[in-house]
C-alpha cells in the first residue's frame, strides 16, 4: 500500500467528519443549500490535495448560464470529489441511494440538495426522477454518471438512456463530460494510488428541445461517443 494513501485516510476522515458535519448544521440556516454545497466543494479539493491529485479543467467556456445536464464517464470512487472540486457550475449530484448510508458524507450530500437514485426499487427510482425533472425546470444543473456503474477499465461503457429522458422532458441541453486520467491515479482503487494528473474536458452543449423521448437512447450513444473521445488513458 502507498504510503501517500496510508496517511490520507485518516485526514480525510477527519476532513469528512468535520465539513460533513458544518455542511448540515449549516443546511438548517441556509434553506438553499449554498452553504452546505461550498463546504462540500471544500471537502473535494481537501481530498484531491491530500491524496496529491491535480486536475486539468478545458472547455470551462462551454458551461451555460441556464440549467443544463452534465453528463460524466465514470471509473472511480474519486470522481465525485473530482466533480464537486472542478467543475465550474452550480449544481446537484445524482447518485445512487446506497451512498446516502454512509456516515456523514452520505448525510451531507442529502442535506446540500443531490438527488438519490435506487435502481432497484422502480416507484421510489421514478420519484427521485420526477424530483430531477422539476429540478431542471426550475433552473437547477444536475451532474450524472450514465453508465450506472464504475467501469473496470479506461472503457466507456454504454450509457444509460434515463439521464438523457430527464434532459429531453425539461428541455435542457447536455454538455457531455469526460474524466481522463482517473485510472492512472488509482489503478485499482485508492489503496493503489499514484499521485498524479487528472484532465476534465467539459465538451460544447448539446440542445434537446427539438427532441422527443423516443429520441434519448441516441442521445445517450451521441454523447457517450463524445465523452469517450475525451478519454486517453492508456
Amino acid at each position: 500500500m502507498p504510503l501517500r494513501a496510508l496517511a490520507a485516510v485518516p485526514l480525510i476522515a477527519l476532513a469528512t467528519l468535520v465539513l460533513g458535519t458544518l455542511a448540515m448544521l449549516a443546511r438548517l440556516i441556509d434553506g438553499r443549500g449554498e452553504a452546505s454545497r461550498a463546504l462540500g466543494r471544500t471537502w473535494a479539493r481537501l481530498v484531491l490535495a491530500v491524496l496529491g491529485v491535480r486536475v486539468d479543467v478545458r472547455g470551462a467556456e462551454h458551461v451555460p448560464e441556464r440549467a443544463a445536464v452534465y453528463a460524466a464517464n465514470h471509473g472511480s470512487a474519486l470522481d465525485i470529489p473530482i466533480l464537486l472540486a472542478c467543475l465550474p457550475a452550480d449544481f446537484r449530484l445524482i447518485h445512487k441511494r446506497s451512498l446516502s448510508f454512509v456516515p456523514v458524507l452520505g448525510w451531507s450530500l442529502r442535506f446540500a440538495g443531490h438527488i438519490a437514485i435506487d435502481r432497484r426499487r422502480p416507484f421510489s427510482a421514478r420519484r427521485s426522477l420526477e424530483t430531477a425533472v422539476r429540478r431542471l425546470r426550475e433552473g437547477v444543473s444536475l451532474a450524472v454518471f450514465p453508465e450506472g456503474t464504475r467501469s473496470p477499465d479506461a472503457q466507456v461503457l454504454p450509457f444509460k438512456r434515463g439521464s438523457f429522458v430527464l434532459a429531453i422532458e425539461a428541455g435542457v441541453a447536455v454538455l457531455p463530460i469526460s474524466i481522463d486520467g482517473v485510472k492512472r491515479v488509482v489503478p485499482r482503487g485508492i489503496f493503489s494510488l499514484k499521485p498524479g494528473a487528472v484532465r476534465i474536458t467539459i465538451h460544447p452543449p448539446i440542445e434537446t428541445t427539438a427532441l422527443a423521448a423516443g429520441g434519448a437512447a441516441a442521445l445517450a450513444e451521441q454523447v457517450r461517443r463524445i465523452v469517450a473521445s475525451g478519454c486517453q488513458e492508456d
